[in-house]
């Protein structure tokens, strides 16, 4: 099964604590199987059942030990008062063997504890390391509810269901396979009954299982839906109160959520099956082994009275492990669903990827070049045939109608995504050249909407830069003019933003993104346009700090108010993926084109 090999992945990397856990179940297994075999001398000794004027001896043996063993015990039973002694021995020998067995069951779970855990750490970093690592495009096709579901909700799964499976895994088959020996030397002719009778049962069972991971994967695509409309609803709080959408998407919440709780339903019914079917089916074998084992006791040719109930003992021990291993079946198959998902992510294709012997780039020296550059989206085309040339220390800006590719080519410069034709150049090398962090070090992104976390103001601006001084963190607030407003918070720097900075303004939250890049001190800027959204008096502010931020830098402006863009060195307009004019802004209001109606539709003078 693909579930087991990715949790075998993941367990292989502790090999001495598994192999510690398999040894600590052996002795745990052995000692309760002494318990249990220690039956039948018992039986022997209280009800006087001898043999040549000995204690009758069981046909389990263990070499010279059992020899040695029941030639102690005809010695002390060979007066009424050593019967007394002798049975005060088996009772002392039954009790070390129990405390035995569980101290070593203790000891084996004591171990365990940490291999679980250690298994769900590792999944858990490497999907969020998978997160981090993967580009751009695979979070646009993606709902973020599905992917905050696997972290979650599916990593529970498997921690509550498949490794479980480890715990009956490693000790279970142990237990058993201890068992049947000692039963099959004890009785082979009603051993090999039960090995027969025994995989029907399995059969049984199994089909019951496949049926449950159909179920389990409806579960967590369901659950992923939920969490999405969640997150959805959370995210525009505002936006469904004014619209009076509270009961739209109460309604469409409560249909997924109905559907959840159907889907569940099935799948809880069928996994409490498992219990029921596998005692009943335990209880069938118990029967079955206490008719034809009577028999072969009345007979007295194949079995005696005390290593029949020593038999009919340890098969009502076996009954248990064989049905962990039962119910362990089903949480595997229930869980399978959840690795599935879990292994989709985790090796999902990471399309932006480092050469193998990457070219060094500490400084940009020159310019940055586009040549025939095309990208699609799937099979939809966005950008065709771009080329344009930025050089060192120019304005490059970008200009259009919504959807015409804008924040696309922008985000090729860092390799957000890579080209599908043609090259993007820096310094006259393709940038997959480069190492994608050495590429990025050079740049400053400041995005339209600012983008911060819930920490304080400092860790903000140090974002991506934990060397940072408290004296650098000032200085960089200060030319993004944010220095006096932080000052006015209670901690100041260390004043929480709170989620998504939602204790601070718009202005507030778009000068902090831009400390952010001052205090990165990058030679190429990527901007865009970050005052669109903004009132009269913070758009000032937060230009002024643009202004500040793009002196002496090259700069690669997206504008959406064109107002901003008057001085740049280059204009592109783009339409439909397509550069439709270029030049400065005189030459293309002179061309009195595409560029000259987003003007005028603009009122700009």
């Amino acid at each position: 099964m693909k579930s087991l090999r990715t949790i075998f992945r993941y367990v292989s990397k502790y090999p001495k604590l598994v192999g510690l856990y398999f040894t600590l179940n052996l002795l745990s297994a052995f000692f309760s199987l002494i318990s249990l075999t220690l039956l039948a001398p018992f039986l022997a000794l209280i009800f006087g059942v001898q043999q040549d004027n000995k204690i009758m001896t069981s046909k389990f043996r263990l070499g010279t030990i059992t020899d040695d063993f029941y030639a102690l015990l005809t010695r002390l039973t060979s007066t009424d008062t050593g019967k007394i002694k002798a049975l005060g021995f088996l009772c002392l020998i039954v009790l070390a063997a129990i405390l035995l067995k569980n101290l070593f069951l203790y000891l084996s779970m004591y171990v365990l504890t940490p291999i679980r855990n250690r298994i769900i750490n590792d999944m858990r970093d490497d999907m969020y390391n998978k997160i981090l690592q993967l580009p751009v495009g695979f979070f646009n096709e993606q709902r973020k509810g599905d992917i905050m579901s696997k972290l979650t909700n599916d990593l529970q799964d498997v921690e509550y269901s498949t490794i479980s499976f480890l715990e009956s895994f490693f000790r279970e088959p142990v237990i058993i396979i201890l068992y049947l020996t000692a039963m099959v030397s004890l009785s082979p002719q009603l051993s090999l009954f039960l090995l027969i009778f025994l995989p029907v049962s399995g059969l049984i069972i199994g089909r019951i299982g496949r049926s449950l991971k159909r179920v389990s994967g409806r579960v967590q695509e369901k659950l992923g839906d939920i969490l999405s409309t969640i997150e959805e609803t959370l995210g525009g709080i505002r936006v469904v109160k004014a619209f009076n959408a509270e009961g739209q998407q109460l309604r469409k919440f409560k249909r997924e959520n109905h559907e959840l709780f159907t889907i569940k339903n099935q799948a809880n019914r069928r996994r409490d099956l498992a219990s029921p079917v596998s005692e009943t089916l335990g209880l069938l074998a118990v029967c079955c082994v206490l008719f034809y084992g009577g028999r072969l006791v009345l007979n007295e040719n194949f079995l005696n009275g005390p290593d029949f109930l020593a038999y009919i003992a340890i098969f009502t021990q076996i009954i248990n492990p064989l049905k962990s291993l039962t119910t362990a079946s089903y949480n595997i198959r229930k869980g399978a669903a959840s690795v599935e998902r879990i292994e989709e992510l985790i090796t999902q294709k990471e399309t932006i990827r480092d050469p193998e012997h990457p070219i060094e780039i500490r400084r940009f020296e020159n310019c940055i070049e586009m040549v025939n550059v095309n990208f699609s989206y799937g099979d939809t085309p966005v950008l065709k045939n771009i080329n344009l040339t930025v050089k060192k220390g120019k304005t490059l800006a970008l200009v259009g109608s919504s959807g015409s590719g804008k924040s696309t080519l922008a985000d090729l410069v860092p390799r957000f995504h890579d080209v599908s034709g043609g090259a993007v150049l820096l310094d006259g090398n393709d940038i997959r050249k480069y190492a994608v962090k050495d590429l990025r070090n050079l740049m400053g992104i400041v995005t339209q909407e600012p983008i911060l976390f819930n920490e304080s103001i400092a860790s903000n601006i140090a974002l991506g830069n934990e060397k940072a001084t408290p004296e650098e963190i000032e200085q960089a607030a200060k030319v993004a003019n944010a220095h006096h407003f932080i000052t006015q918070k209670e901690g100041g720097y260390q004043f929480n933003v709170g989620d998504r900075g939602g204790r601070l303004s718009g202005g507030e939250k778009q000068r902090l993104t831009i400390a952010r890049a001052v205090l990165k001190n990058p030679p190429i800027l990527i901007l865009d346009e970050a005052t669109s959204s903004l009132d009269t008096e913070s758009e000032k502010l937060v230009q002024d700090a643009i202004n500040h931020l793009m002196k002496d830098r090259t700069s690669i402006v997206i504008a959406h108010r064109l107002s901003t863009v008057r001085h740049a060195d280059e204009i592109i307009v783009l339409q439909k993926g397509e550069i439709v004019e270029r030049g400065k802004h005189e030459e293309l209001i002179a061309m009195n084109g595409f560029y000259t109606r987003l003007v005028q539709m603009q009122e700009v003078k």
